[in-house]
């Protein structure tokens, strides 16, 4: 019994790493995605939004939630649609996503302290978190690269008067541009951990 204790512990290992590297190759297949097409995914996490927020006028009717954590819910909803006026240009440190993600540290510390006080059973405490504080930040961290190769219209102002010697606006801005998505964060672990294939010339 011992020997198949220790085959429990290993087994449980390779289970573990098989669910981690299936949840980053669909996270990288979803950073892709939304990079392709970013006006699907901006109507996607309109729809989001939209239904959180419908979702939140339900339980408002239908359940006994402690109403700040409602009206905190919908705070953060409103938030969400403030970052979305200017998808795919996500600014890290705009008032909308900053106030976005101190939304969701309050949100959670609301919900804990609301369910460890009331006994509800655990699927409808996950049903909670999931489509009311993680569904729509999951796809905004995910689509945070979308911005990544948009491509500038104008030249910005401190270019000019720095005297850019590459006056080409899309040479300069890739140039220039670091990227910092969730996508180019895969595609540096990819290069870095991933030994590259050299392609046969025939």
């Amino acid at each position: 019994m011992s020997f198949l204790f220790i085959l429990s512990w290993i087994s449980l290992a390779i289970q573990i790493t098989f669910m981690t590297l299936s949840i980053v190759a669909g996270l990288y297949y979803l950073a892709e995605l939304a990079e392709e097409y970013t006006t699907p995914a901006r109507r996607c996490i309109l729809f989001m939004i939209s239904f959180t927020i419908f979702v939140y006028l339900l339980l408002i009717c239908f359940e006994d939630f402690s109403w700040t954590m409602m009206l905190c819910g919908l705070v953060a909803q409103g938030f969400h649609f403030s970052i979305m006026n200017n998808f795919p240009f996500i600014q890290l440190l705009s008032v909308p996503l900053i106030g976005s993600v101190a939304m969701l540290v309050i949100n959670h510390v609301l919900a804990f302290q609301y369910f460890t006080s009331v006994y509800v059973p655990f699927t409808q405490v996950l049903a909670y978190f999931t489509i009311c504080l993680w569904m729509v930040p999951f796809a905004l961290f995910v689509s945070l690269s979308a911005n990544d190769n948009v491509l500038p219209t104008t030249v910005s102002g401190n270019d000019r008067l720095m005297g850019s010697s590459n006056p080409d606006v899309v040479s300069n801005y890739f140039s220039r541009n670091k990227k910092v998505g969730l996508l180019s964060f895969f595609n540096y672990i990819k290069e870095t951990l991933l030994p590259g294939r050299s392609k046969k010339s025939f």
